[in-house]
């Protein structure tokens, strides 16, 4: 799918791997200008310097989405070197070791929700800022599969995802008439660092999962861009608290 962000201010979390880089680097090559950030500065870094040397204008941030100051700053660093902001995809995640719910530690909850739910909670609370004061905007959500359905041991993650769902449909409702659009995308089980590690950590539970995927096979993160880029742009004006299943059909069953 062809998509036209020329002129436009991307913001990407989670940007230095996986989907998030992915999507990045489609708002690049859509003609926006992205601002990259992610928990890991060397890494976005690098990532914004590949995109930068194909062309495009790019900003490299450091930012912990579990620190509110932090997120804060990215914000106001991407509308301070773009001077707006447009898109944005609230991507930055993490997976944990299957745990029966009885036996999961409050500390690995409380991490899995701080970055997954929480996190996404304070990229909204400040792009929606400079949305509102702007009059438009659009952004989208990294829920997953696991935002519908649920998975013995992954409790704190599922907990979080359909967190992520709700708190895209609320937020959507409050923002339509202002001309801010919010929605959410839904991954399935997507070829990233993070599922490869699953797969290295938990082969016969990844191997169960994957003999549900009616497709047969992992998803690509370049197929999670396409969904976001087409959720922030004009071939979606009239969608708003949807969350979108990019899953191979594994929500079907």
């Amino acid at each position: 799918m062809s998509h036209d962000f020329t002129g436009k201010v991307a913001l990407v979390t989670g940007a230095a791997s996986g989907m998030g880089l992915a999507t990045a680097r489609a708002f690049a090559e859509a003609g926006a200008m992205v601002a990259l950030a992610d928990v890991n500065g060397d890494a976005v870094r690098a990532a914004a310097d590949e995109l930068a040397a194909n062309g495009a204008q790019t900003l490299a941030i450091t930012c912990d989405v579990t620190d509110e100051a932090s997120v804060k700053a990215m914000v106001e660093q991407t509308v301070e070197a773009f001077g707006a902001l447009d898109a944005a995809f609230n991507n930055a995640g993490v997976q944990s070791i299957a745990t029966e719910t009885a036996e999961l530690e409050s500390e690995e909850f409380d991490r899995v929700n701080g970055i997954n739910l929480r996190g996404v909670w304070l990229c909204m609370k400040y792009e929606l800022r400079q949305m509102r004061e702007q009059g438009s905007g659009a952004i989208v959500n990294c829920s997953s599969l696991g935002g519908f359905v649920g998975v013995p041991g992954r409790g704190a993650y599922h907990a979080a995802k359909h967190g992520v769902n709700g708190l895209t449909k609320t937020a959507a409702l409050e923002y339509a008439a202002q001309g801010i659009r919010i929605n959410a995308v839904c991954p399935g089980i997507i070829d990233t660092p993070m599922v490869a590690g699953m797969k290295e950590q938990e082969t016969e539970a990844m191997d169960i999962l994957m003999e549900q995927v009616p497709a047969r096979r992992l998803g690509t993160a370049e197929e999670i861009a396409d969904p976001v880029l087409w959720l922030c742009g004009p071939g979606s004006t009239f969608v708003m608290g949807h969350a979108l299943a990019v899953d191979g059909g594994y929500t079907v069953r």
